[in-house]
């Protein structure tokens, strides 16, 4: 079984998966856990939004899923990303 991802691993896996783009993650302060992550191109504009929710970005399994995932739409929306796997 692997262990939990704690949330700092959590953003640094997100900011890799991303690449050459710029992700940009927080934790709104009302204190629900969930993790916004906001995807931006060079010029600073928001290309994509995800929020992750805490049960999901501490396990690996479904962070690679929802990471995997938003991927896919940006591809499907014409960015071209690096290759990207998740960290064993």
């Amino acid at each position: 079984m692997t262990a939990p991802l704690r949330i700092n691993e959590a953003l640094l896996i997100a900011d890799r998966a991303f690449k050459p783009f710029q992700c940009v993650a927080w934790a709104p302060q009302d204190g629900n856990g969930e993790l916004s992550l906001t995807v931006i191109d060079r010029t600073n504009t928001r290309i994509s939004r995800t929020q992750i929710p805490s049960s999901a970005y501490s396990d690996p399994a479904q962070l690679e899923s929802l990471l995997e995932q938003a991927r896919a739409e940006l591809s499907q929306d014409g960015y071209q990303l690096q290759s990207w796997s998740m960290p064993h």
